[in-house]
């Protein structure tokens, strides 16, 4: 799929190729901290460079972003991320490039970041501001639930909705040529699963301790678990309109994480495991069977770092190519994923709309008809022989 011959002035004729720059906006899981960190040491380490929305590190056959997923069509985009940085310590644009999130920040931050982003974007080089084609990630709210029972003034779903707005409309209003995926956040009760009796465990408390510290059918838990419900409605009734739909800049709302529950060990059945398709051998001996009985439908510890909250390098890999698959989805057609207990596979645009989904279900005049979802048969086949070939990290 190649880019277009020229620029595309329409919001709708935007492919991967067409993108010029990226950038992202949001907290800690966007920052990727502690996400290969070796020991709990390593937590406030922020390795941005193999952050799911922005990790410009290497290419996609050394890790799964979505800039290196863009690459394979446009191999000169700008603005990923290309090195880490420390939690709390100045970084220059050489080392974090476009992602701009600051861990531990709220969504009354994100106009903030924002206009850092707007500031940084018009002198950014090699970049046309009015000419290029932008694609911003948003992820943004978690921190919010997490600090619920602290303010619930400040945390309510008004102001999430208040700050989403006037960051969204300052981009609108601003920047041309720019397509923004707000991500819907998470499902967060299942979360409090995410256990084990080592010393980084306990930090997950101090990262949002709202959600862990109520006991199990408390009312506060409940109240908390209803929040988490609200701000995913409040987001819907948002930007499912067209508010933020014009000729040359969309906000789309993607969709996959709505549902999402954490990765678990495959379960057993009649003694025999059900596995996933990282489970290459058929066979158990009897002692790895016991061990394994143990275990089954429990998390999956190793998509998370050693905080139990942030997601591993593994995890990350899974949110990439769920955005990217949501991207070339018709809104009413998007992936929601279940589980990440399987590997999501990557979708690649069909032929008849190789475009990103942009047109939000309101804005009906001229809407494009539900494609077909016969892949480009050798861009799959190309994506398909790099994850076979992925050479181990160097991160």
């Amino acid at each position: 799929m190649s880019p277009s011959p020229s620029a595309p002035s329409s919001v709708e004729l935007v492919k991967a190729g067409d993108i010029k720059v990226v950038a992202a906006l949001g907290d800690s899981l966007t920052t990727a901290i502690g996400a290969n960190a070796t020991t709990v040491l390593g937590i406030p380490i922020e390795f941005r460079h193999v952050s799911w929305s922005i990790g410009g590190y290497g290419s996609y056959e050394d890790v799964i972003t979505l800039p290196n997923i863009i690459k394979l069509f446009n191999p000169n985009l700008l603005g990923a991320a290309r090195g880490k940085t420390l939690h709390g310590m100045e970084a220059d644009l050489g080392q974090t490039g476009l992602n701009l999130a600051v861990t531990g920040q709220n969504t009354f931050n994100l106009p903030g970041q924002t206009r850092h982003l707007i500031d940084t974007l018009r002198s950014f080089e090699g970049l046309n501001f009015e000419q290029d084609w932008k694609l911003l990630t948003i992820l943004m709210g978690m921190n919010d639930i997490c600090d619920y029972c602290k303010d619930k003034a400040l945390f309510s779903p008004e102001n999430f909705i208040h700050y989403m707005t006037v960051s969204l409309e300052m981009l609108m209003n601003e920047v041309p040529r720019m397509i923004v995926n707000v991500v819907q956040i998470l499902p967060m009760q299942t979360l409090r699963e995410v256990q084990k009796p080592t010393p980084g465990c306990l930090l997950q408390r101090s990262f949002c301790s709202c959600l862990i510290e109520p006991v199990a059918r408390s009312a506060e838990l409940r109240e908390l678990v209803e929040l988490n419900l609200e701000f995913q409605r409040r987001l819907e009734a948002l930007l499912l309109a067209d508010r933020f739909f014009r000729d040359d800049f969309a906000v789309v709302l993607q969709p996959f994480l709505k549902q999402a529950d954490p990765p678990r060990l495959p379960v057993i059945h009649n003694n025999n495991p059900v596995t996933s398709s990282r489970t290459t051998s058929r066979f158990f001996s009897l002692t790895r069977l016991c061990r394994f009985s143990e275990q089954s439908g429990k998390i999956d510890m190793s998509f998370f770092t050693h905080d139990c909250f942030h997601f591993t390098i593994k995890g990350h890999e899974e949110l990439a190519k769920g955005l990217w698959n949501n991207m070339f989805q018709p809104e009413g057609g998007k992936t929601v994923v279940s589980s990440f207990s399987d590997p999501i596979t990557l979708v690649c645009p069909p032929m008849e709309h190789p475009y990103i989904f942009t047109r939000p279900p309101s804005a009906t005049s001229g809407q494009y008809s539900r494609p077909h979802t016969r892949p480009v048969v050798l861009i799959y086949f190309l994506l398909s022989i790099l994850v076979a070939f992925r050479r181990p990290g160097f991160w």
